[in-house]
């Protein structure tokens, strides 16, 4: 999950505010080789973003994102409430190139664009969101299901407004923030996201901001309500276990142009040397002893043909 505008008051505040310098003028942008073979759960991750790249940023902890979820190990609970989604298009600010993803952020003063229910206790307010991809279709999602890469994920960032006074604050500690990420496939035309994609040529350098009003980004989610929930962290450093993960079983269906429009744009600023935007995500995580809960019912069915049963014998008389 990107690093949004605010979480830079974080960091800037913190031990750490060189790091962040390293990371805000990047001096070296790895190309990943176009190879399906990088795209393998284990070997996916191998040229990373320089965001990615210092060990030292990298807590100690339990509860880190992205993770490879598995369908046979996830766990139904009955008790997981529909996940209610209410977003004012009005409070929709601005979209802009920080570096790394391209970000659309919201004013949240007030509860006017808010989830609630699911496996959150309180309202959260929608803050900001972005999206991860890869260099090719073959791969660019965080998360994945099964070993399964998609071409892109779409995470939507909201915070808790009932514990916290502010997204800072929130973005730090537990049950601070809630995450909805959406996957992307290759299919379809996607009319709404148009919109999106055909202003991506006025921030197609880092650190470019233009106005972007009148967004409703529930338009960018799938009918079908089954999610997957558990509990990480940031995948940008501060890396804070501060997520409720809640992460769509359905995914939504973009055409291949459109997912080329956000490989146009660039993780340099005008006048450095240009380095396409691709791969922008953080490697797995290990799951360690966490649960994956689904609000669905499923019975997983392993990909094997059962073998017949051989016939019984009868003896002559």
């Amino acid at each position: 999950m990107v690093v949004m505008n605010s979480l830079r008051v974080i960091l800037q505040a913190s031990p750490g505010k060189l790091l962040w310098r390293k990371f805000q003028i990047p001096r070296f942008m790895p190309a990943r080789p176009c190879s399906l073979y990088t795209c393998t759960y284990k070997t996916r991750n191998r040229a990373l973003h320089p965001l990615w790249e210092s060990t030292d940023l990298v807590p100690a902890g339990d509860r880190q994102s992205p993770i490879n979820i598995r369908w046979r190990d996830s766990v139904y609970d009955p008790g997981l409430k529909p996940l209610t989604i209410s977003y004012d298009p009005a409070t929709c600010l601005h979209i802009w190139n920080n570096g790394y993803s391209f970000l659309v952020e919201f004013e949240d003063s007030t509860d006017k664009s808010v989830i609630k229910g699911g496996p959150l206790e309180h309202n959260y307010r929608l803050k900001q969101f972005h999206f991860h991809w890869g260099a090719i279709d073959a791969w660019g999602s965080e998360h994945t299901v099964d070993s399964k890469c998609f071409p892109a994920e779409l995470h939507l960032v909201h915070w808790n407004a009932v514990k916290f006074e502010n997204f800072e604050d929130a973005a730090l500690e537990e049950n601070g923030l809630a995450v909805i990420g959406v996957f992307l496939k290759l299919g379809k035309h996607h009319k709404e996201l148009q919109k999106l994609v055909d202003t991506l040529p006025s921030i197609k350098h880092k650190d470019t901001l233009v106005e972007f009003g009148s967004f409703d980004p529930s338009c960018l989610m799938p009918t079908c309500p089954d999610y997957w929930t558990y509990s990480g962290s940031l995948t940008t450093p501060p890396l804070s276990e501060s997520v409720t993960w809640i992460i769509k079983k359905q995914p939504v269906e973009v055409d291949h142009d459109q997912l080329e429009q956000f490989r146009t744009l660039l993780f340099t600023s005008e006048g450095e040397k240009e380095k396409r935007m691709v791969d922008n995500f953080r490697p797995l995580q290990p799951l360690m002893n966490r649960t994956v809960r689904s609000s669905f019912q499923h019975d997983y069915v392993l990909n094997i043909q059962a073998k017949p049963k051989p016939a019984t014998s009868q003896a002559t008389p």
